[in-house]
């Protein structure tokens, strides 16, 4: 079995966030859709072991950032390869705190979701929180980042704990 093929199933590249007793936490994440229309409801899939999904089990709530195109890595790495328990991803990035309670990622954004989750579901390894969509807004006109771009053309590297990790 070829599990490459897996790469070819499009994914972008956003940033989610959520709020638990006060304290922020965020993280890359490639596997965020929308699932209904009326009413707007998305969908964001998280590790069981990151700190995000911990705070987004507590709160029911998470926002997303959808990143633009020309995103760079460094501002990528500070969501997407330490732990919001060992650092303030927050501390030097421009953000606003929402209807919701959490904080909305407005460095390299193009728009944000607001999510109450209604539902859960446990896949193994991570959980989809299925939400209905409180807040949206566009921030600016610009192409948003693919995750094959991030992979193929920023060369971007792909942690253990995301949807798309292939053990080498």
């Amino acid at each position: 079995m070829k599990l490459e093929a897996l790469y070819k199933i499009s994914y972008g590249l956003y940033v989610v966030t959520s709020v638990k007793d006060g304290a922020f936490a965020g993280q890359i994440a490639n596997t965020v859709f929308q699932v209904t229309s009326e009413p707007p409801k998305i969908a964001a899939c998280l590790n069981k072991k990151n700190t995000t999904h911990e705070y987004v089990k507590n709160s029911k709530v998470f926002s997303v950032s959808v990143l633009e195109k020309d995103t760079p890595l460094q501002f990528i790495g500070i969501f997407g390869f330490r732990s919001s328990r060992d650092f303030n991803k927050f501390k030097d990035v421009n953000f606003k705190i929402g209807k919701t309670g959490t904080p909305i990622v407005l460095d390299y954004s193009v728009a944000f979701f607001e999510a109450e989750v209604e539902k859960e579901l446990d896949v193994g390894t991570h959980t989809i929180f299925v939400g209905k969509v409180i807040d949206a807004e566009i921030l600016k006109e610009a192409e948003v980042m693919t995750y094959a771009y991030y992979h193929l053309v920023k060369r971007g590297k792909t942690p253990k704990t995301a949807t798309v990790y292939l053990e080498k």
